[in-house]
């Protein structure tokens, strides 16, 4: 019998409703963050509100804004690329663990998120696309049999989702990573555990060169 996934809670899930404004670009930087108009919109009180604004002020998402109050945070490239090159050491570890012992699962599972990631991608839904990685990478985090890897890459997906979103907004072809999503899984799918550790480790620091030019660039 398969173990139940806990749902979410209310404050996660108010987390994951303003987090994915901000990705989408409906909510920019410098944008204030009224409280009672998202508990209004999300039909909640203010209490899972005020938890879920302050999981994100501590996660960098928010600031507190001039007078009072919070406002969403400016981007701060440099703690972008240090999050980015702490998350390819752990991506790394992920991969190398998954096509060590869950390279049956990855064959059986891994091409319907492929499929889904590239339609994500087809569909231009910069919501859609964020979630299609996030599911693939995490499928990945699953197969390596380390239950550290969510939690330490946790606040990291908080800041990816928010990087990324910026860089889709922006982009009129947005870059198919899915092309390097495939051979990560194949690698994983065949248990080349070395080979799928380095291409995950490339992955994610292509990823980062990519999406900080593109960030500089708007800044500049």
């Amino acid at each position: 019998m398969k173990a139940l996934k806990p749902a979410p809670t209310l404050v996660e899930q108010v987390h994951e409703a303003i987090l994915s404004d901000i990705a989408a670009g409906k909510l920019r930087a410098g944008a204030r963050i009224i409280q009672e108009q998202i508990a209004q919109e999300l039909g909640v009180s203010r209490q899972p509100v005020q938890q879920a604004l302050t999981l994100l002020r501590k996660e960098g998402v928010l600031s507190d804004a001039p007078g009072r109050g919070l406002q969403v945070a400016p981007m701060d490239l440099a703690h972008v690329r240090h999050m980015y090159d702490v998350r390819a050491v752990i991506e790394g570890l992920a991969f190398r663990e998954a096509a060590a012992h869950g390279s049956a699962s990855a064959r059986d599972k891994g091409v319907a998120l492929i499929r889904a990631g590239r339609k994500a991608a087809a569909s231009g839904s910069v919501s859609a696309m964020i979630s299609a990685d996030m599911a693939f990478h995490h499928f990945i985090y699953g197969l390596s049999g380390n239950p550290l890897i969510v939690p330490a890459l946790e606040t990291h997906w908080t800041q990816a989702q928010r990087v990324m979103g910026e860089v889709l907004l922006r982009e009129d072809k947005p870059r198919d990573i899915w092309d390097q999503h495939e051979a990560l899984l194949k690698a994983v799918a065949a248990g080349k555990a070395t080979q799928a550790e380095r291409l995950a480790r490339q992955h994610i620091t292509e990823a980062a060169d990519f999406m900080i030019d593109r960030l500089r660039a708007e800044q500049g």
